[in-house]
């Protein structure tokens, strides 16, 4: 009973604030339905930018631009974080198949994954050997991959209603797969791509070598052309040809955006909410991670424009290399410990720019419970999962010093279509999606700076 009687009295301020924080969100909903510049602020990020990959000009572009919006949203202050950042280039690449008439090539859609090595720009040319899964590959002998082009033919499992789980389980190919066929003396490996599409867009996405292997050149097709060239070789013999420029070349000086309203009470407590600002170099990073970014700036935005001063400093970060280092994370993380700053709750938007379903939580029970504590408010909005383990990848350097870490959830069923894909773009974004993860967002950080966690 004592028990009982103390959990009571430690949730009394949140339960005789209920009416108050349900007419908060109602005007932070309000605010950012009827007067919200996260639609127009992501049609200038990809039509006038575009996409943005670590090292480009155009994620130089992307910077200056973010500093300027959350400028204008009206952060009290705003800078830059300096981040040392690796530069990919894909350059010319094409990749052809003997899926056709005996003896001829068709060229077929394909992505170079990212970070992968290519062919100086000559062409490889080799028999394709098909396996459907890690477990197929580990009884071929290095005779049998020793000069041939591995085809990973492991399909996104349909079966998982939560396509992030099935991504989990799928992106072992992409990252792993590069390193395992070099190891058995292979000249270069296609997969297919990890996405839940019946269409043939091909998927790029991040890669990388085993120290022991020699890198090998590494593409993706769809998945219709995976189905076809699956269909060929269980008839014969295929033979491939990838031409390809891609490389490293080297580091290039990028940064963070950082943009913050001070606290009014706890000005030493901070909540944190943030998207990453790069993207791959293909599509226009719309929903990967265009979205996370806007709706950050939207939050400083609303509360400005309400005229809310938080109890607690909130900040708005957009992360600079999440897809192909998540150097900026890593920097953020290691500026905060450096400087002795608190962070009470990080919370990162990198899940598209879909309607909004819950908030992953990845902090001890006792706070996961005082956030969920908080869900009846978000029903109205379509909110109502709060119990995942989720953050995000830019935040996860800080949720290994022990702050407690959150991830916006949107509906997850498109998300795997359009990903990493000349398909991200900004038609792509319904703005009334966009705008309700803005205000669960901005619902979500008003809560906690006033409560704290």
């Amino acid at each position: 009973m004592k028990f009982r009687l103390l959990t009571f009295l430690f949730l009394l301020p949140a339960v005789f604030s209920h009416a108050q924080d349900t007419a908060a969100l109602h005007r932070i909903s309000d605010e950012v339905l009827l007067h919200g510049t996260c639609y127009s602020n992501l049609h200038t990020l990809c039509k006038s930018i575009g996409h943005r990959l670590s090292g480009s000009p155009e994620a130089a572009k992307a910077v200056t631009w973010a500093q300027k919006a959350l400028e204008q949203a009206g952060a009290d202050r705003v800078w830059l974080q300096s981040v040392e950042v690796p530069h990919w280039v894909r350059g010319k690449e094409s990749l052809q198949l003997s899926i056709g008439k005996k003896g001829s090539f068709t060229a077929v859609p394909m992505l170079s994954l990212g970070n992968a090595v290519g062919t100086n720009g000559k062409v490889l040319e080799a028999q394709v050997i098909m396996v459907n899964s890690f477990e197929a590959y580990k009884s071929l002998t290095k005779e049998a991959v020793a000069g041939k082009i591995v085809f990973f033919n492991y399909r996104f499992r349909q079966d998982f209603v939560n396509t992030f789980q099935g991504y989990g389980d799928a992106g072992k190919y992409r990252w792993h797969c590069p390193s395992l066929a070099a190891a058995k003396g292979a000249a270069g490996l296609i997969i297919r791509s990890i996405s839940t599409g019946a269409d043939d867009v091909p998927h790029t996405g991040s890669t990388h070598y085993a120290d022991s292997v020699k890198p090998i050149p590494a593409v993706a097709i769809g998945n219709l052309t995976a189905d076809k060239l699956e269909e060929q070789c269980l008839k014969g013999a295929v033979t491939a040809r990838i031409q390809s420029e891609c490389r490293m070349v080297g580091t290039t000086m990028s940064y963070n955006v950082i943009g913050e309203i001070k606290g009014s009470e706890y000005p030493d407590e901070i909540v944190l909410a943030g998207g990453h600002l790069d993207s791959w170099d293909v599509g226009e990073g719309a929903h990967d991670d265009g979205a996370g970014c806007v709706q950050a700036i939207e939050m400083i935005r609303t509360f400005k424009s309400l005229g809310i001063r938080p109890k607690r400093t909130i900040r708005a970060v957009l992360f600079m290399n999440e897809e192909n280092g998540v150097k900026g994370g890593v920097a953020y993380a290691d500026s905060a410990a450096h400087a002795h700053e608190h962070h009470i709750l990080a919370i990162e938007s990198d899940a598209g720019g879909f309607s909004p379903r819950g908030f992953g939580l990845e902090m001890p029970q006792d706070k996961k419970r005082k956030i969920q504590f908080y869900a009846p408010l978000f029903m109205p909005y379509g909110v109502y999962d709060f119990s995942q383990e989720e953050g995000g990848a830019d935040i996860t350097p800080l949720g290994r010093q022990g702050v407690p870490m959150a991830g916006l959830l949107p509906d997850p069923q498109r998300y795997f279509d359009l990903h990493h894909t000349n398909s991200d773009v900004f038609e792509a974004v319904s703005h009334r999606e966009l705008k309700l993860g803005a205000v669960v967002l901005t619902g979500m950080v008003y809560l906690v700076s006033e409560y704290g966690l």
